[in-house]
């Protein structure tokens, strides 16, 4: 048996902001739904799911597919924080290529609140107790969100080691915005200048202003993954394989750096990068395109690094020479990424491997990059867990 494993289908809904959505059973059924028919497959030949939600009671990935069909098949609730989604594919991908099955469905989806992430169990430990500790030891300003302390103290942590300017992630911002104008299922389509971006509010000076965030989003994605028996006897698309996939959690480098950026999952990313080019015996000059994890303009920027895009402390120079877009090195979020698109947290992975595989297709339309052969997917959660995924077009 061939330990190919193919993306067949994909589907996402657009996202919408909090409380301008249907609720999370809709959401997901109808991305589920679009993911088949993308895939021209019936439910009943779906062998497993994998359904990824982190703001969610159990079994609501049950809820969400009973509503596309009741074949009693295995469905796992999956919940890793940002990178839901893509766990529920590595889950998914790691049946397939097991041979445990040869069709498996990974959805995702959120039904997010408005407003800054918060824990939902007030009265047990939380996950991010050490994580916060750290935060508050590395850069204190307790006044301010988490979320924006975690990454805007990576990216200040940037700043202090290499000089990189606050309009750096602006310009980062910016670029987001142009992408995401020719994609019509981005939340944000409007072109945003640099001198907007850094105009904007301020949620820390000289660190953050308000559009290098993203937004808190509400959204369903899907893919049909399966195995290269099962997509010929199914007369499946073949156009794009998974080459490579790994996922890591935090290592100690995480708190006995003393660096946010490895707070943030630097290393993390780094390692699972590692595994994945190890294992494609590729390189990061080899690849095309890259949806990589833009929860902030400061995280990207880290990402170029610890992706392996540009060297350590070389990612402000990648940004204004125009490395990260079209007719640079490599384009980064044709989708114009969780800045511009929203970051529904359990949909975000499977959106991200929506995008590269209809890049790799050659259907992105006006997103196309031309001539992409190797796209690479970059998808992480504090807490932590981090997913490198590399598609290849057949």
């Amino acid at each position: 048996m061939s330990s190919n494993v193919y993306i067949s289908g994909v589907g996402m809904i657009p996202f919408a902001k909090p409380g301008k959505h249907a609720p999370y059973n809709e959401m997901g059924a109808q991305a589920a739904r679009i993911a088949l028919a993308d895939a021209g497959l019936g439910y009943e030949r779906v062998q497993q799911a994998y359904v990824g939600y982190v703001y969610g009671d159990s079994t609501a990935g049950q809820r969400a597919l009973y509503e596309v069909g009741m074949s009693g098949i295995p469905i796992v609730n999956v919940n890793n924080n940002c990178s839901t989604g893509s766990s529920a594919l590595f889950l998914a991908r790691q049946a397939v290529q097991s041979g445990a099955v040869d069709c498996a469905l990974a959805l995702g989806f959120e039904h997010m609140n408005p407003g800054a992430l918060g824990a939902v169990f007030a009265d047990r430990p939380s996950p991010f107790d050490r994580f916060d500790q750290a935060t508050e030891e590395l850069v204190g300003h307790g006044e301010i969100p988490l979320a924006l302390r975690y990454f805007g103290g990576a990216g200040l942590a940037h700043m202090q080691q290499y000089g990189t300017k606050l309009s750096t992630f602006a310009n980062i911002r910016a670029k987001a915005s142009r992408h995401a104008a020719n994609n019509p299922v981005a939340l944000f389509r409007s072109i945003i200048t640099e001198d907007e971006v850094m105009a904007a509010p301020v949620m820390w000076p000289g660190v953050m202003t308000r559009l290098m965030a993203c937004p808190p989003t509400c959204g369903a994605a899907a893919a049909i993954v399966c195995s290269e028996d099962f997509a010929q006897r199914h007369n499946l698309d073949r156009s794009v394989r998974v080459k490579a996939q790994a996922m890591t959690t935090d290592g100690p480098a995480t708190f006995a750096a003393r660096d946010m950026r490895e707070v943030v999952g630097f290393s993390m990313a780094k390692e699972a990068a590692r595994r994945v080019y190890e294992s494609a015996g590729v390189g990061p000059q080899d690849i095309d395109v890259v949806e990589l994890h833009d929860c902030f303009a400061h995280n990207e920027l880290i990402s170029y690094e610890s992706l392996g895009l540009c060297p350590e402390g070389g990612a402000e120079k990648f940004v204004l020479d125009g490395d990260n877009t079209y007719g640079g090195a490599v384009v980064t979020n044709p989708s114009g990424g969780l800045l511009s698109k929203g970051h529904p947290l359990g949909a975000t992975g499977l959106a991200q491997c929506t995008e590269l595989v209809q890049q790799l297709r050659g259907t992105a339309q006006a997103r196309q990059v031309q001539g992409a052969r190797l796209a690479l997917q970059h998808n992480l959660g504090l807490g932590g867990a981090c997913v490198v995924t590399l598609y290849e077009r057949v």
